[in-house]
């Protein structure tokens, strides 16, 4: 009976769930009406049912509400992905900028390296993260609560653990630097170059909580990979090519100032992948 089917859906109501009614008739319209999210029969429902309903299914095919569900989790993991990533980059960028300020060093950071970092984190967090696959267990996981944030208490420490170990990275990168008395222009070079590597060291870190780091890698994302082999030929230019070593006022950097580079992105990788699954909790509440 229409009075049965509201008890029920007011009841679960009452117990704190999330409910989701579906129906097709003129006696389900109130159930519809007073759930969360009522979902109607496009073809065979009645008018009544599909006014009172939130979402109508147009081939009224329930297979359509798992797909539906496994699409919003794909989008809402990957919007927390771009999330803890964007929090995680700029801290080494804030960081670059003021520890030259402490030490009274040349400055590390132009505008026009800030437009160059900004031109690769942008395109990530809006496209590249949006186009990331599903997670393995994506189907498996219990509904969120109703009143999570789309970044968590645990989720905003793993970001700022990601970025203070990134600037503990490109400290040790600068003290070497300065160790070897590089030129100003060849030690700007240097930062520039780690930090860029430790960007796309985060990236990578970001794209999957659920899989290893060689899975992760092996996931298509075809913009992505299209970004970072960009952003490897403009590297290389302004690293090599005169005019725009000029334009970025970057020096000549050798195969062992490059090796150090390295070395600190893939540290910042190693060492948050090892952390990494004591956060994976965290990412599915």
């Amino acid at each position: 009976m229409p009075e049965q089917k509201l008890r029920l859906v007011q009841a679960l109501k009452a117990d704190r769930e999330v409910v989701a009614m579906t129906g097709d008739g003129v006696n389900d319209a109130p159930a519809l009406r007073a759930a969360h999210i009522g979902v109607a029969m496009g073809g065979r429902g009645t008018d009544v049912a599909r006014e009172a309903s939130a979402i109508v299914l147009l081939d009224d095919d329930f297979g359509s509400i798992v797909r539906t569900i496994r699409l919003g989790r794909r989008i809402y993991d990957n919007l927390r992905k771009a999330s803890a990533y964007i929090v995680a980059v700029h801290i080494p960028i804030a960081g670059l900028a003021l520890l030259p300020l402490l030490f009274g060093l040349p400055f590390m950071l132009s505008p026009i390296h800030i437009a160059f970092l900004e031109m690769v984190i942008d395109p990530v967090c809006s496209i590249a993260f949006e186009a990331e696959a599903e997670e393995r267990d994506l189907m498996q996981r219990p509904p969120r609560a109703e009143d999570s944030r789309l970044l968590s208490p645990s989720m905003m420490v793993f970001s700022l653990v990601q970025g203070g170990l990134a600037l503990a990275a490109l400290a040790v990168v600068l003290v070497v630097g300065i160790g070897r008395d590089m030129p100003a222009d060849e030690l700007r070079a240097l930062m520039f170059t780690s930090l860029v590597l430790i960007n796309v060291g985060l990236i990578v870190v970001n794209r999957s909580f659920s899989s290893s780091l060689s899975m992760a890698l092996r996931r298509p994302n075809f913009f992505l990979w299209f970004l970072l082999s960009l952003v490897a030929g403009v590297l290389t230019i302004a690293l090599t090519w005169p005019p725009a070593m000029d334009l970025f006022r970057f020096g000549p950097l050798h195969l062992d100032d490059l090796a150090v580079s390295l070395a600190a992105g893939l540290c910042v990788v190693a060492i948050m992948e090892a952390i990494k699954p004591l956060w994976r909790i965290g990412f599915r509440a």
